[in-house]
């Protein structure tokens, strides 16, 4: 059950607030950490300006071999892989798109700033700027991960 943990984690992230200083659009996950800032995009804020709308819930992926969860409620988002990377920021509609800004504690940057693609009741499509590119993330229903994710590695 790391991996609830892990997601539990995740969600508990999406409350963090603070001023990080950072150009790169949005907070560290801690204490002193934000949710604003620019993405460097002409200006334009990185804060969306509504709410995250059928964006928002528990979203899961398994890419590289690790578990990806990704939870989104309002304007905020929170990103935690198996791997250790730990990741805050906003998401919602944004110049007529729908993005996603991250950034993350250990300075990953595979996924700071996402375009969504698609998404419905049960799957969400990003695409991360970068190398990462196209991620494909499934819903996950009353805070519990979808079936079929690999979770036997997970247990420590």
């Amino acid at each position: 059950m790391a991996l609830a943990a892990g997601l539990a984690g995740a969600l508990a992230l999406t409350g963090c607030g603070g001023d990080s200083g950072s150009d790169s659009g949005a907070g560290a996950a801690s204490p002193s950490a934000s949710a604003s800032g620019t993405a460097g995009t002409g200006g334009d804020s990185s804060t969306p300006s509504t709410a995250a709308g059928k964006l928002e819930g528990s979203w899961a992926a398994t890419t590289g071999g690790k578990v990806v969860a990704l939870v989104i409620t309002g304007k905020q988002a929170g990103l935690f892989t198996t791997g250790g990377t730990v990741c805050s920021g906003t998401a919602g509609d944004e110049a007529g798109m729908q993005m996603i800004h991250l950034k993350c504690t250990d300075g990953n940057k595979d996924r700071t700033t996402g375009m969504v693609d698609s998404v419905n009741g049960t799957t969400l499509k990003v695409t991360w700027s970068g190398k990462l590119g196209k991620e494909s993330y499934t819903k996950a229903e009353g805070g519990q991960l979808p079936s079929g994710l690999p979770t036997a590695s997970l247990g420590s």
